[in-house]
């Protein structure tokens, strides 16, 4: 008689709920009549959590809800909910909202004090303007309370410092970072080896590259940066410009964007695309050029260092084995500077007082090392993340083998970046970024599909971010 086999997700079911079962029994006292061998797997998966020096069950019975994008990153966490429901007794509600709804949902919830979501995946640049409003909550005193965060188990300072200061306003934390990247150059290793190339150290040389590599009569062209317009896409890249070649975004206090600098780095941009990137990328975001890399037809392109995960996939992907990294050129100032991108979980301010501690719970949870080594390394799954929020964890020999086919020095090239070339002013953090961030998407690709000339599309910005600013 054949044996039957159960899949793994019938194993996982049943661990799922076990761990659901383990938890309300735990509360009444019986957890000694399940088999020995159910508690020693619950031990193991709880025992890292209950080595900190907190009450992880004050909250208990509580239910939040949380929202975040449909992501393989939050997918990993999602997974692991059965673990904190059976750690705390809180009950999690998990939504996935697109990007380019996430943020409006949010506003809403926020600004209505509605409290629909205890917390939510929060785009760095939305501090200034959820501090402004008061909706979110100062997160100092949860990391201060003794009886919340155990310090020496949550480090909270093993967090990248780019990434805490961009959830930080006036230095004050009001988001923790669960899930980040930085841009990096991404270059065909084989062919600038076959030419005799570095991985550029300026924008001069990272031209000169993409010009030795260019034949676009055989589909090979040099470079390919975002060009589609959105905050998140030409805004995104634009802002590095800005800052090497010595842009700063104020002038005496007033948000200025078409100073020298300013039109020096937009022409740059225009004029690099125009010469060495394939025709459509103004209307590229990062999966389409990631894409095209994968395809064998760009020999180099700046971006997050997470499309690695599209580069090197091996079923859709032409030059796995032939990628190497770098950090971001250094611009005319001598500046490199990348991004501050990550995605951090706020405290709703609408809350109860229960409802925030449940929501610190989930979040610390959620971003301490242990969680974030389950969501990468040891998640069963075929997506490890890249995109862990602690420097400690970056520099592990376990985290070094799950990333070993992302290409050569991938993992020295991204976290050289995250240490060295972040400013937290990369772009201007202010509470009317979402207006400000539209204009500047808006003139930037004016200038790169040429119907302005940059100083012109700079121009017509600055008098709208005037306006803006005035109220």
């Amino acid at each position: 008689m054949k044996k039957s086999v159960r899949s793994p997700l019938d194993l996982d079911a049943s661990r799922r709920e076990f761990l659901g079962q383990a938890a309300a029994l735990g509360a009444v006292g019986v957890a000694g009549t399940w088999p020995a061998m159910a508690q020693a797997q619950a031990a193991a998966d709880l025992g890292p959590y209950r080595s900190a020096k907190i009450n992880w069950r004050q909250a208990e019975g509580e239910s939040i809800s949380v929202a975040v994008i449909p992501a393989s990153y939050f997918d990993n966490l999602l997974g692991l909910l059965p673990q904190f429901e059976a750690l705390t007794g809180i009950k999690v509600r998990a939504e996935k909202v697109p990007p380019g709804q996430i943020r409006q949902k949010a506003l809403l919830d926020l600004s209505s004090k509605t409290g629909t979501y205890a917390t939510h995946a929060a785009d760095p640049m939305y501090y200034p303007l959820y501090v402004s409003n008061k909706w979110v909550e100062p997160l100092d005193k949860y990391l201060g309370d003794a009886t919340l965060t155990d310090p020496a188990w949550f480090n909270y300072n093993d967090i990248f410092k780019a990434w805490r200061d961009a959830d930080s306003v006036d230095g004050k934390p009001y988001g923790i970072p669960y899930d980040g990247e930085v841009t990096v150059q991404v270059y065909r290793k084989d062919l600038y080896d076959a030419k005799g190339l570095k991985p550029a150290e300026t924008y001069d040389q990272l031209l000169s590259n993409a010009k030795a590599l260019h034949d676009p009569a055989n589909r090979m062209y040099g470079l390919a940066l975002r060009g589609f317009a959105g905050a998140g896409q030409n805004m995104y890249i634009y802002p590095s410009l800005l800052r090497g070649f010595g842009g700063d975004w104020f002038s005496n206090k007033a948000l200025t964007v078409n100073g020298p600098e300013a039109v020096k780095a937009l022409d740059w941009y225009v004029q690099a695309l125009a010469q060495y990137a394939p025709p459509a990328v103004r209307n590229w975001n990062w999966p389409d050029i990631a894409d095209a890399f994968s395809q064998g037809t760009v020999g180099c392109y700046i971006d997050a260092h997470s499309s690695a995960a599209v580069i090197t996939n091996p079923e859709k992907s032409k030059v796995v084995g032939k990628v190497a990294y770098a950090r971001w050129p250094k611009g005319p100032s001598g500046k490199r500077v990348t991004s501050i991108w990550n995605w951090g979980f706020p405290i709703n301010a609408s809350l109860s007082d229960k409802a925030k501690k449940a929501t610190w719970l989930f979040i610390s949870w959620a971003a301490s090392a242990e969680t974030q080594a389950r969501t990468s390394w040891k998640f069963d799954g075929p997506a490890k993340r890249s995109g862990l929020n602690r420097a400690s964890l970056w520099k592990s020999a376990e985290f070094a083998a799950a990333m070993k086919g992302a290409g050569d020095n991938f993992i020295p090239a991204a976290l050289e970046s995250l240490e060295q070339d972040t400013d937290v002013d990369w772009r201007p953090r202010v509470p009317q970024w979402p207006a400000i961030g539209d204009t500047m998407a808006t003139a930037i690709q004016a200038a790169l599909v040429g119907q302005k000339k940059p100083k012109e599309a700079l121009d017509e910005a600055q008098a709208r971010i005037a306006q803006v600013m005035k109220g």
